[in-house]
């Protein structure tokens, strides 16, 4: 029939593919491939319910310090037309992808194999789990950040005493109270009264002595 003719076909153009997935039935045994480091990997397909799981198991080359990993993927691929035709080749496809990767568990999340590109998130193979489990990396600092200069200290100004009025207080009122020096003239001194009154009898008559000392001494002064 087309689809047995399809398949010889199929091989004859990618004589690498497995052949325990040409039929089927067979389409549940582990598929041995290499990684793209040479890690040596299987690929088994399994029935849970009404899920398909593919667990890939893998080690690498080195026989001294070789370790193991594996990891788990499950979907509903039943619900593609394709797949129920051919499912050997649903698997193959998605093999493809893991045998593009340095380590077969660190790639996508959900494999949609091109056969099944259209249908949704639920026919298609999604991870589940993984051995040994590897912590995402925490995302570093922007260098940007890191560089940042540091902010200056920021100084106070001192406060500088304003100049202006004097605030009321006892400063105000002793300046108030200060009395200003008031000045004030000198009066003639008046010569000693024997000499005055010496020339007055001198020069005056008797009854004038007291006006002539008042203009002699003025006079002196």
């Amino acid at each position: 029939d087309c689809i047995s003719l399809y398949n010889k076909l199929f091989l004859l153009c990618y004589p690498s593919i497995p052949h325990n997935l040409t039929h089927p039935s067979n389409a549940k045994r582990p598929v041995p491939f290499n990684s793209l480091t040479k890690d040596s990997c299987t690929m088994a397909v399994s029935v849970a319910g009404n899920f398909t799981r593919v667990r890939v198991s893998c080690r690498t080359p080195s026989q001294t310090t070789g370790r193991s990993y594996y990891c788990d993927f499950q979907g509903k691929p039943t619900q593609c037309r394709a797949y129920n035709n051919n499912p050997r080749h649903y698997f193959t496809q998605m093999m493809w992808e893991l045998r593009k990767l340095k380590n077969s568990c660190q790639g996508a999340k959900i494999y949609r194999p091109h056969m099944c590109r259209k249908y949704s998130d639920e026919a298609q193979m999604t991870f589940l789990n993984s051995w040994p489990k590897t912590s995402a990396p925490k995302p570093s600092k922007p260098v940007q950040e890191q560089n940042k200069p540091a902010e200056p200290t920021q100084i106070k100004p001192t406060m500088k005493p304003q100049k202006g009025k004097p605030q009321l207080g006892k400063g105000s009122q002793s300046k108030k109270s200060t009395i200003k020096p008031v000045k004030t003239t000198t009066l003639p001194t008046e010569e000693p009264e024997s000499k005055v009154s010496r020339l007055a009898t001198e020069y005056c008559w008797k009854s004038f002595h007291g006006l002539c000392s008042y203009v002699i001494g003025w006079f002196q002064n």
